[in-house]
């Protein structure tokens, strides 16, 4: 019988307060900056029509990714860690289901996700964004994973460029889940998650059936999947 995503913590939001009335749209841990702007193309001396772009920044638009892999029993591993995202559990209209229905969990925010972080200032560097997933590996799975271990999977990749400038850097390491920690987790949506390690073709398999919907991860499983013995 085919096996399907563990189960999610459970996990809920509750919104204590709304303060979007009395804030500025550019202020905050995310800003929105609304904008006229022109479209200028080659071969034609006038610019389009002007017209209004509204653009979402945050403090630090680069992140890191990184799958964490291993072989056991002559099958290779990856980690998954669970997340809670709250602009999928404050949605203001229901999800859609089309062919496949979305996991338990997804609309309350939860989802299942290889380990991510944002870059610090420090780390704006192509070694320092290795030394980032470093680091979040330790603060997310409880693992030291040394950086000549951490390599580049693939090019970047823009997960919602018509809102954000967000740019993900992709990586993969081989590590040694013996003894393996649990992490404590930094803050109020990172305490209480889980880790789950599962096969590597099962994790492709969940792709597929809409187990694993965050996009980050399942782009990051099918290159690693291309790159390395399953």
């Amino acid at each position: 019988m085919a096996s399907r995503a563990p189960s999610t913590p459970g996990i809920r939001l509750e919104v204590t307060s709304d303060y979007t009335a009395s804030s500025k749209c550019d202020e905050g841990y995310l800003r929105v900056r609304r904008r006229k702007m022109v479209a200028r193309h080659p071969g034609r001396a006038e610019p389009s029509e002007e017209f209004k772009y509204d653009a979402v920044e945050r403090w630090n638009q680069d992140a890191v990714a990184i799958v964490l892999h291993f072989v056991r029993d002559g099958r290779r591993h990856v980690i998954l860690r669970s997340a809670v995202r709250p602009p999928l559990a404050l949605r203001p209209n229901p999800l859609i289901a089309i062919a496949i229905p979305f996991p338990d969990g997804v609309t309350h925010g939860e989802l299942w996700e290889i380990p991510a972080g944002l870059v610090e200032d420090k780390e704006r560097t192509p070694e320092g964004l290795v030394a980032c997933a470093a680091r979040e590996t330790f603060e997310e799975v409880g693992l030291t994973v040394d950086v000549g271990a951490v390599r580049p999977l693939g090019g970047a990749i823009f997960p919602s460029a018509g809102i954000i400038g967000e740019c993900i850097y992709l990586f993969e390491a081989e590590v040694d889940v013996h003894d393996r920690p649990e992490p404590k987790g930094d803050g109020p949506l990172e305490q209480g998650a889980r880790i789950h390690e599962v096969a590597l073709d099962e994790a492709i398999r969940w792709c597929d059936e809409g187990q694993l919907p965050d996009v980050k991860t399942e782009i990051a499983l099918r290159r690693l999947a291309a790159r390395v013995p399953a």
